[in-house]
This record gives C-alpha cells, sequence and structure tokens, in this order.
C-alpha cells in the first residue's frame, strides 16, 4: 500500500492510509532458536493437558528446568500460537457487530453420514525455523480430511480458500461447525456458507467439548508427523503435510469409525453417483 517512489512523503501516505509510520519502517526479524522450542515445548504440554493455562505452563516448565519463562511470556507466545486453557468460562465476550456468532445445533443430533456436518479449527505447526498455521476442513461422520490450508498469519483469507475446495471437490454439508474464532467469524467466511445455503453452527463460549474431534485430529497430525520433524521452510512442511494427509485419508485406521480409513468410510456411505 505504501508506495515508497511516490511523489507523496511517506509520513503523508501513512496518515492517509492511518497505519502508524513505525509499521513501515519495520523489519522482520526471525524467532530466536530458544522462543521456537519453549513454543514447540508449550505446544506439546497444551496437546497433553489442554486445561492447563499460563500460570501451570510457567510451574510444569519450571520443574522441567526452563527458568526463564515467565507466565507473561508465556501468556504473550500463547496468544501468538492461538492457543486458550480448555475449561468452561463465563460468555462475558461482546459480540462484533459485523461478526455475528451463530447457535450450535449438534446437540442431540444423530451424525451418521458423510456431508451431514462438515468442522473446520486452525492449529499452530512449528517448523525449524518459524512457525506456521494449518486450518482443515474435515466430515464429521467419517473424520476425512476435505481440504487444508498453510499460513504464517491468523487471517480469514487461507480458511476461506480451504472452504471454497471442500464444496469444489466434495459438493456441500448440511451443517457447518466452528469454534468462534475470528476467522470462522468473519464475513468473508460465513458468506461463503450462507451463499450455498449451509446452516451454521458454531461452539458455544469455552464448550471446547463441542468440537473436540478435530482437537483429536490435531494430536494425531502432530505426534504422527509434525513432531518427527523439522520443517525447513513452508513449502516443506506443506509437501510432508501432504503425504500424510493422504496416506490418513486413504490407509489409515481410525478406530471410531470401525478401524477403516476415512475414505473407505466417506466413500462407502455416499450414493453410488455421487460417490463416482
Amino acid at each position: 500500500m505504501i508506495d515508497r517512489e511516490h511523489d507523496l512523503p511517506i509520513k503523508r501516505q501513512a496518515k492517509l492510509l492511518d497505519i502508524s509510520r513505525s509499521s513501515v519502517y519495520y523489519q522482520p526479524r526471525p524467532v530466536r532458536p530458544d522462543t521456537l522450542a519453549l513454543m514447540k515445548r508449550i505446544d506439546e504440554l497444551h496437546l497433553e493437558l489442554p486445561f492447563a493455562g499460563s500460570r501451570m505452563l510457567r510451574d510444569l516448565l519450571a520443574l522441567e528446568g526452563t527458568r526463564a519463562a515467565g507466565r507473561h511470556r508465556i501468556r504473550r507466545l500463547m496468544r501468538i500460537m492461538g492457543l486458550e486453557a480448555l475449561y468452561r468460562k463465563k460468555n462475558t465476550s461482546a459480540k462484533h457487530p459485523q461478526h455475528p456468532v451463530y447457535p450450535y445445533l449438534l446437540r442431540n443430533l444423530v451424525i451418521d453420514k458423510p456431508n451431514q456436518v462438515w468442522a473446520a479449527d486452525i492449529t499452530f505447526l512449528p517448523m525449524a525455523r518459524g512457525f506456521v498455521y494449518l486450518v482443515a476442513i474435515v466430515d464429521w461422520a467419517t473424520r476425512k480430511i476435505l481440504a487444508w490450508r498453510l499460513s504464517n498469519t491468523l487471517t480469514a483469507d487461507f480458511c476461506v480458500d480451504a472452504l471454497e475446495e471442500a464444496l469444489a471437490r466434495y459438493g456441500k454439508p448440511e451443517i457447518f461447525n466452528t469454534d468462534q474464532g475470528s476467522q470462522f467469524t468473519s464475513l468473508a467466511f460465513t458468506s461463503v456458507l450462507r451463499d450455498n445455503d449451509i446452516r451454521i453452527s458454531m461452539d458455544g463460549k469455552g464448550c471446547w467439548r463441542d468440537n473436540i474431534f478435530v482437537e483429536r485430529l490435531w494430536k494425531t497430525i502432530k505426534y504422527e508427523e509434525v513432531y518427527l520433524r523439522a520443517y525447513g521452510s513452508v513449502p516443506e512442511a506443506r509437501a510432508w503435510l501432504a503425504k500424510y494427509i493422504d496416506f490418513y485419508n486413504r490407509r489409515r485406521p481410525h478406530k471410531s469409525i470401525g478401524r477403516v480409513p476415512p475414505d473407505y468410510r466417506y466413500y462407502e456411505s455416499l450414493p453410488e453417483k455421487q460417490a463416482a
């Protein structure tokens, strides 16, 4: 947006765009190796103990010998990573007027067929240098990963890209369920669902159990793929994840769906014409 070759001074351009002039001159710096190692360990502890907040994580890390991790540093890193302790909270958050929150539609609903309910979520993935975020669109009944994207920022665009790919490849679900993250409540995301006449469902504030099977998916991906490697770049991460997700969909037996791969259960249940 800022044109450094323009006759208009940068100070004036920043004022017109309503952005801080200091941000124009800011040069991003790589994350320090010790900070990346700490973020990876916080992520591992969060998967193991999702109820642990910044205070408990501070104490756990101190018992492991990490003395330089104070509560405020951990809380800041958790915010960057998009992590939050999972426990029931009071609903004290004011709704953004442009980000309506939709009711949870899955309570007491029997979900037993493909394309009945899809779900989406975002998780943090550590790399050798830096980190990325992964979003996945999952068929609830069969656990099939329908589409996914990587991004180095928590914006809505990569979530919309994954959603549009899933709709283009697999049709549309009756209901789409997410948490109340700003990427999923954004107009860019919800408008795609509304335009396709898909009913929108969102987890209750603090009701982490509403979408717990996607949290289990993250644990599977991280322990079976991500933590076994140290991705050197985003393209490398994308290539390895593509191989693993193909394995997950086509070959990996899944206990909750009868010890068969998600693809088997997904295509088995579709009408013959649609499956073909």
